[in-house]
């Protein structure tokens, strides 16, 4: 067979991952993986189908074309660099993308904002030279992060920065979307049974066990399993990116409130949707709501389901309607969100 595997993307298979797909009964799974976006990209089938994983990974690659900042050119950058000068009129995808993470953003008290890209570039948590900024920076970066000067024309199909130096970051919700579009297309091809991993986004068709990784431990350390069938599973966690400084650490996620990294009980944020691009955007809402609050919004959302992990080893089921949850590590604490 001819190899269709484009350069740097690896093919492997069959192998039996057990730790991942629980009691499948049978246990040859293909594994394609690239590293696109800046993550490893892990895409699972229970078929060998070397031509499909390569459509999979040139769609990703696509839609990381047109929503990276982390490159000169893109459609978003596009945006940022006319920013306090001119609308720039992108493809149906970006606004659509774009004015969704508005909506978000324009949620009282919201921990998720889209233009939160002048703050991310202070800290540079998980760059070179990253270190806490000093106050009348983040103070003035703070005035360029409203979400309200994101100025959307439906008609134009354009994205207008009200303020020169303001930058949109799509980093927080692109992936869910990529996810959830990879999962429409393999549901066209009559793929029942599939795991794609986008770098913590988790999407499947059929069943699948997800692994809750243990903040602080080596990779393939859990705190438990996740059992779901065709849902998405999306986890955030202040352990995946930070530095330390002066005794304290600094995680990258960042309250566009304060400006600084938030601070309250919580270690990591699973969300549990249909969707992956729910799941990006709950997990950073949760997260700035904390426990109490969180779980009292998620009463009134049937469709999201969520798993805290505390700084005091608690790990607290929102529901299980969707998905159910085996403890693994006895140094946790399993409960439930309290009326």
């Amino acid at each position: 067979m001819r190899d269709t595997t484009p350069p740097g993307w690896q093919i492997d298979g069959p192998a039996s991952y057990l730790s991942e797909e629980g009691d499948m009964s049978d246990n040859r799974v293909y594994s394609y993986s690239a590293v696109l976006m800046g993550s490893p990209i892990l895409l699972k089938l229970y078929v060998h189908d070397e031509p499909l994983a390569s459509r999979v990974f040139q769609l990703i690659k696509g839609y990381e074309d047109l929503f990276t900042v982390n490159r000169a050119q893109s459609q978003v950058m596009d945006i940022n660099h006319a920013a306090g000068r001119h609308p720039v009129t992108v493809s149906r995808p970006v606004y659509a993308l774009i004015k969704c993470a508005k909506a978000a953003s324009m949620v009282r008290d919201s921990a998720f904002n889209l233009a939160i890209g002048p703050l991310v570039k202070l800290w540079r948590i998980g760059f070179q030279g990253q270190s806490v900024p000093a106050a009348q920076d983040i103070a003035a970066r703070l005035t360029l992060t409203r979400p309200q000067d994101v100025i959307l024309d439906d008609a134009a199909g354009s994205v207008y920065l009200a303020r020169a130096g303001m930058e949109i970051d799509l980093g927080a919700i692109a992936k869910g979307y990529i996810a959830d579009r990879v999962r429409d297309y393999l549901r066209q091809q009559g793929v029942s049974a599939a795991l794609i991993n986008l770098g913590g986004n988790v999407h499947t068709l059929g069943e699948w066990s997800i692994g809750l990784k243990k903040p602080y431990s080596a990779a393939d350390a859990l705190i438990g399993s996740i059992a779901v069938a065709g849902q998405s599973v999306v986890t955030s966690g202040i352990y995946e990116r930070y530095f330390e400084q002066d005794g304290k650490r600094w995680h990258h996620i960042l309250d566009p409130r304060s400006g600084y990294p938030l601070d309250n009980e919580l270690e990591s944020v699973t969300i549990i949707s249909a969707d992956s691009l729910d799941g990006d955007i709950w997990t950073t809402l949760i997260y700035g709501l904390g426990v109490e609050k969180g779980c009292a919004a998620l009463r009134q959302r049937e469709d999201i389901e969520a798993i805290f992990v505390t700084k005091n080893r608690d790990v607290i089921l929102s529901s299980q309607r969707r998905f159910r949850f085996q403890l693994l590590d006895d140094g946790y604490r399993l409960t439930g969100c309290t009326a």
